[in-house]
């Protein structure tokens, strides 16, 4: 507001007062026309489209595993004994041949100079039959002794041989009796707690069990394939939809709970061929060289299975798919910059991108960016793609990551 002041030449100013209000009003209109003129046209969306390209793409897939070591083999006992002592540190590396417990072989020791004493008796026997039987064998041949006599000095022979057998055999068992005194591993890996303490008593059978050697090179890694999907790659296979390597040879990846990857490659070396009757899953196994024993038995891993290829591939970026009240749907555009609605039919992701298995065809353009705001049958404005987004409209294109199925909600942003 202006407040006239009565001053001389009172009509001057009122009409200088009226002069800087049309001024005002002048500067108005011509910044809202200016803002006016920087807005696009009404009904002209700014979008970002992309061509509908087909091309070979791999694909790999992911499961949850589980390391397992390729040799895990228990620690027993087997005599029945007192513990000694434990001679290696527990949770270290032991290798082939090392003692890892040494039981009392004093009783041992004893059994086996109780069987040597009856073989030397037995062998004593044979030796004065043998002795018997050489004199009654002549005069026997002069009718001076009966027949009877060289039948009993000849079966006294024999059962004095069948005797000195049977000590040696004692003999022999008594001497391992005492070697399994000495505990030793068989193979080189990683050692377990002991499950018996120095001084206990332990028999082979019941409390036998002392400890655990778990070889960790090679080391397994086990996961599971439900019957479903392994239909479903089949029927993907004879379509020709999917590909596998030559020999079914994939490579697998092991992702750690960190998410990074173990630097060794594997691949499968064992395939399960029933079905699990519990679970309804298949198993595999693929073997990994883990020499620096950074894999240990029990982890609980991702498993990437990569070797796979989907031919003539078509791939969208997510956010280009919406969803709608039954379908999936994408945005075409058409020579006159058109949006028309298309459903389709999706597949699983791959990285940022989604299969589209059904629906679009080479050449046709499709709404990625600003795909939420259009309307059908509206003309668009077609603007380049942001710098960050350039890669990911490439199909194929940003870093190649597990396809997936995800859940039915929209994937625009």
């Amino acid at each position: 507001m202006f407040t006239q002041r009565p001053v001389p030449g009172h009509g001057d100013a009122t009409v200088s007062v009226r002069g800087l209000l049309m001024l005002a009003m002048l500067t108005l209109c011509l910044v809202a026309c200016h803002k006016a003129a920087t807005l696009p046209a009404a009904g002209q969306t700014e979008v970002t489209v992309m061509p509908v390209v087909q091309t070979d793409t791999p694909v790999d897939f992911e499961y949850t595993a589980q390391t397992q070591s390729s040799r895990e083999v228990e620690i027993r006992a087997r005599v029945d004994g007192f513990l000694d002592k434990r001679l290696y540190t527990e949770g270290q590396l032991v290798h082939a041949g090392q003692t890892l417990f040494q039981m009392d072989p004093k009783p041992f020791d004893a059994a086996l100079q109780t069987a040597r004493g009856q073989l030397a008796q037995q062998q004593a026997r044979l030796t004065v039959a043998k002795a018997n039987l050489a004199r009654v064998i002549p005069l026997a041949a002069q009718n001076a002794l009966s027949q009877k006599d060289l039948d009993d000095a000849t079966g006294n022979e024999k059962q004095a041989e069948a005797a000195v057998i049977a000590a040696q055999g004692q003999v022999q068992t008594a001497q391992l009796n005492l070697s399994y005194t000495t505990i030793k591993s068989p193979l080189t890996g990683l050692s377990s707690f002991a499950r018996q303490q120095d001084g206990s008593f332990v028999t082979a059978s019941a409390s036998g069990l002392l400890t655990y050697v778990y070889q960790l090179d090679p080391m397994w890694v086990n996961f599971s394939i439900s019957e479903n999907e392994l239909l479903k790659f089949r029927e993907e296979v004879t379509a020709g939809r999917l590909r596998f390597p030559a020999n079914d040879d994939f490579e697998v990846t092991v992702i750690m709970a960190d998410g990074t990857e173990f630097p060794n490659h594997g691949h499968i070396s064992f395939a399960n061929p029933a079905f699990s009757t519990e679970t309804g899953t298949f198993l595999v196994r693929a073997s990994f060289a883990n020499e620096k024993g950074q894999l240990r038995p029990g982890q609980f891993v991702r498993a990437r299975v990569s070797g796979a290829s989907r031919p003539k591939a078509i791939l969208v970026p997510q956010r280009a798919v919406l969803q709608g009240a039954k379908s999936h749907f994408v945005w075409v555009v058409d020579k006159d910059s058109k949006a028309h609605q298309r459903v389709v039919e999706v597949g699983e992701w791959h990285g940022d991108d989604w299969f589209i298995t059904q629906g679009l065809q080479p050449g046709e353009r499709v709404v990625v960016d600003g795909a939420i705001r259009v309307a059908a049958d509206v003309p668009l404005k077609i603007v380049a793609a942001p710098a960050a987004h350039a890669a990911a409209n490439v199909p194929g294109g940003g870093e190649s990551s597990s396809t997936g199925r995800p859940s039915d909600t929209t994937a625009a942003q």
